[in-house]
């Protein structure tokens, strides 16, 4: 490990320590009127998970290269939920001791400051430890949430009915049924896993006209598709189905001992996406026709801000003809406002983002913490008559699940406005 990644990580383990213990001092606290024996047992539990949490976290790091060389992704998406399962909760205890203590300091302060003493009567105490306490009662949210995200929350679909109207959509288009899924990341899946077949049901119920996947099959090797592969032939869509590339699908994360067997690597996955009956588009466009009327379809490999710029968005629309109704699949949604906006493209389907797998709905408002990294995170954006769709995707990766972001499928109309 370069050393610059191993002072980061020592931090991170510090921090993670601090937290335990501050966590502690909260919980004993807010179980002050146990027995003593009943908190020696809490204490014993609690530390027990904290420290075998740490040690396996360490000893992951240190044999991250052999773990993902074997292809090992559910001990790490393990280790990454059993983290938020009981790391969240602490910092809730934390955030209410925290303000508990800070109440104690003041209130010592004005004692000191006026000349009493530091005896006040039980009420005060009991009252000062009920934040403790609500705090401990409250840390039960989180952790329900996160059980329930990688039990149910990441196989409950959302089918999102989205249209979309331009007046550039020739009539014989008028109520063209797309369906868009994005980000499979299908090594995430446990062998046996229903989740991929449910998922396929729901598409083929929608008896859509086009399929379009927006990228990512796979977390980094083309073999992770090769399971699934014979249900995702079962898609069928009545025009066809087309695909794009992600950043994870170039395997670019992935350590390989030489460029040709990344390469081949990569070739294999095209394959997969032709076995499965999906046109992958790489940096073109095709005119599709229905009832004697085109629109343009166009595709480009991945290309975002932070990540990735293999695509080439010039190439891909060079020679199609702008008086037409286009729609572009490009995974990365940071493209969109960075390059697309200037193609004056009519409708861009990305995906990427997971919607961070998390969010929470207040008053109809959906809050997650990819808005802080993305501009465009999830669900329909428009800019001077085009549009942008992103998707919140199909599977997950790294936590193995989705709290208040259920995995998407996403149905479009088409509509001429």
């Amino acid at each position: 490990m370069p050393l610059r990644s191993l002072l980061f990580f020592l931090v991170f383990v510090f921090v993670l320590v601090l937290i335990d213990l501050y966590a502690y001092k909260g919980i004993n606290t807010a179980l002050g009127g146990w027995t003593v024996a009943g908190r020696r047992w809490v204490r014993f539990v609690y530390w027990a998970i904290s420290i075998g949490m740490i040690a396996v976290l360490v000893w992951g790091v240190f044999n991250v290269q052999e773990l993902r060389a074997n292809r090992s992704y559910s001990f790490f998406f393990s280790l990454v939920a059993m983290l938020m399962l009981f790391l969240l909760p602490k910092l809730v205890i934390i955030a209410f001791h925290l303000i508990e203590d800070l109440l104690e300091l003041l209130r010592w302060v004005g004692t000191r400051m006026h000349g009493g003493d530091r005896s006040v009567d039980g009420e005060t105490y009991t009252r000062f430890r009920f934040l403790s306490q609500l705090g401990l009662a409250l840390a039960a949210i989180p952790f329900a949430g996160v059980l329930y995200g990688i039990t149910k929350g990441r196989r409950n679909f959302n089918v999102a009915r989205v249209t979309v109207k331009s007046a550039k959509l020739p009539a014989g288009f008028d109520g063209l049924r797309v369906v868009q899924i994005s980000d499979m990341h299908l090594g995430s899946f446990p062998t046996g896993s229903d989740i991929v077949q449910r998922g396929v049901d729901l598409i083929n119920a929608e008896q859509p006209d086009l399929i379009l996947f927006t990228g990512d099959m796979v977390n980094d090797y083309s073999e992770e598709a090769e399971p699934w592969l014979e249900k995702l032939s079962a898609l069928t869509a009545s025009i066809g189905k087309f695909s794009i590339l992600g950043n994870h699908d170039y395997s670019d994360y992935a350590q390989w001992s030489n460029a040709a067997d990344k390469a081949a690597n990569l070739a294999r996955l095209k394959n997969h996406h032709a076995s499965t009956g999906f046109r992958l588009m790489l940096d073109e466009h095709l005119n599709i026709e229905r009832a004697g009327e085109r629109m343009t379809l166009i595709g480009v490999q991945n290309w975002g801000t932070r990540f990735q710029q293999y695509g080439d968005l010039k190439k891909a629309v060079a020679g199609t003809d702008p008086s037409l109704f286009r729609l572009l699949m490009s995974h990365d949604p940071s493209h969109w406002e960075a390059q697309v906006q200037a193609e004056k493209i009519d409708l861009t389907l990305s995906g990427h983002t997971h919607g961070a797998q998390f969010g929470i709905t207040i008053a109809g408002q959906t809050y997650s913490p990819a808005q802080w990294v993305y501009k465009h995170w999830a669900g329909l954006y428009e800019h001077d008559g085009m549009s942008l769709y992103v998707n919140r995707g199909f599977g997950f990766i790294g936590f193995p699940g989705r709290v208040g972001m259920p995995p998407e499928i996403t149905v479009f109309e088409l509509r001429s406005a």
